[in-house]
């Protein structure tokens, strides 16, 4: 058997190509929309890519199932629990199977016996892989999707706060607790292979460690600690971060099918832009302080790129890059494409803008900042998370988390001066470029953000 792990490090996604070396079969679980890393490896490897799998209808990227069905003709192995809201809507124009608890399938001696493991979702289910080519008459591992991460279960809550549909999280709270006690009764050696790792927004403290075993998550991890129901639900749903708003909309384009991807060269262009496009600078936040397009929303290319792009672009408006060099721009837009932001019709290279960087901000330390509060009418806007805001925060300041800012600038007062911070300062840097490019002029940036404060012995409330 071959086994590969990928890591997408933006959404902090998991997916896994295994193959069968005798037949020369392989297959994908929880395929990310860019399907060519795992077109690579297989023709390295000498596979032909026979089959897709998922564990559920993801709601932080886009899956790459039907890129593969579509240009590889692979067949689909997908989930058929759940109500009818549940049920997947583009597969009859592909081979497909319908998986339930019970269902199994192999690709070459490769087995795969499925479980519904339901309360991240309804229709989530796992996958039980056990190796007979290598002559295994036990199970090595288990699939669990967003399910069971390594040290934390997946969330409830993304139905109710992301989609709207009420009541659903403590059902699926409920829901989770059961599918931990079936999964329990498992062997203690199956190794556990998550969709997901730190930094996702599936749940609420996954841990860094790529992989596990059932036996250690059973010691360790504080779901498995938690014997009764209702202590379970209440420490499940307590602190879970605010879930992107591009969430629910995943949700319904892997439901319906994802759009196949459009392999268009995009053309570089001139400003100003004249057709309702939002201008989107790629540069590092300190380059952008310096100088910037005025309307350009600053949104730096890293490690957060995907979150914040999902949480504060748009997916009916057109986007224009500028971007930092031109080889910069295909990482780009492949990494808005993994959350369906496919309208990226043009860019822009910094040398070539000239006098348009005509508008920039200021970044103060904590002490400069304290004195400015001391002295003026400042309106100091808290752009973190609400857990982060209920630990502490700075007195007389104004919480506009900043997902939601764009939608709460009517609460800002227009005739004041502002200054924005977070926990360290990048979230506000992309905070105060939003502000400016709405029409606010007199906007600082607290360099530091919180931690700076705090470290500087200043004063801090707690509600």
């Amino acid at each position: 058997m071959y086994f590969k792990s990928f890591f997408d490090e933006q959404l902090a996604h998991m997916s896994y190509l295994i193959g069968c070396q005798k037949t020369g079969e392989a297959i994908v679980i929880d395929p990310a929309r860019n399907v060519e890393p795992y077109l690579e490896v297989a023709k390295k490897e000498g596979f032909k890519l026979h089959a897709a799998a998922e564990t559920h209808i993801h709601a932080d990227y886009l899956s790459g199932a039907r890129e593969l069905a579509h240009l590889y003709n692979t067949k689909l192995y997908m989930s058929d629990e759940g109500d009818q809201d549940w049920k997947y809507q583009y597969l009859s124009e592909y081979d497909h199977e319908l998986l339930k608890e019970g269902s199994s399938f192999s690709i070459g001696n490769v087995h795969f016996d499925v479980i519904h493991t339901p309360g991240h979702t309804p229709e989530s289910i796992s996958f039980i892989l056990t190796d007979k080519g290598g002559g295994a008459n036990e199970p090595m591992g288990i699939f669990t999707g967003d399910f069971l991460f390594v040290g934390d279960v997946g969330r409830p809550d993304l139905l109710e706060k992301a989609a709207g549909v009420a009541g659903t999280s403590e059902t699926g709270g409920k829901q989770l607790f059961q599918s931990l006690q079936k999964v329990g009764k498992l062997p203690e050696f199956l190794q556990v292979w998550p969709a997901h790792g730190a930094g996702s927004s599936c749940g609420k403290s996954l841990g860094a460690v790529p992989v596990s075993t059932l036996g250690y998550e059973k010691k360790f991890n504080w779901a498995f600690q938690i014997k009764e129901e209702k202590q379970f639900l209440d420490e499940l749903l307590a602190g879970q971060p605010e879930p992107p708003k591009y969430f629910a909309q995943m949700k319904k384009l892997n439901k319906v099918g994802p759009e196949l991807l459009n392999k268009e060269k995009t053309p570089k262009v001139s400003l100003p832009l004249n057709n309702g496009e939002i201008l989107v600078d790629t540069r590092p936040a300190a380059e952008f302080e310096k100088g910037h397009v005025k309307g350009s929303l600053n949104l730096p290319f890293n490690g957060s790129f995907t979150n914040w792009a999902g949480w504060l672009l748009n997916y009916e408006t057109d986007i224009v890059l500028i971007v930092k060099e031109e080889d910069d721009l295909l990482h780009v837009k492949k990494s808005l494409q993994s959350i369906g932001l496919d309208q990226v019709t043009g860019y822009v290279l910094p040398e070539d803008i000239g006098r348009e960087f005509e508008e920039g901000y200021e970044s103060i330390p904590a002490e400069k900042a304290k004195q400015l509060l001391d002295k003026e009418d400042f309106y100091l806007i808290d752009v973190r998370n609400q857990n982060e805001w209920d630990n502490g925060h700075i007195p007389g300041a104004h919480h506009h988390m900043l997902g939601n800012l764009e939608g709460q600038l009517d609460e800002i007062p227009k005739d004041k001066k502002i200054i924005t911070h977070c926990q360290a300062g990048a979230r506000s840097a992309i905070g105060t470029s939003l502000l400016q490019a709405k029409g606010f002029k007199e906007v600082l940036n607290l360099e530091g953000g919180f931690s700076a404060w705090e470290k500087e012995g200043l004063p801090v409330k707690k509600d």
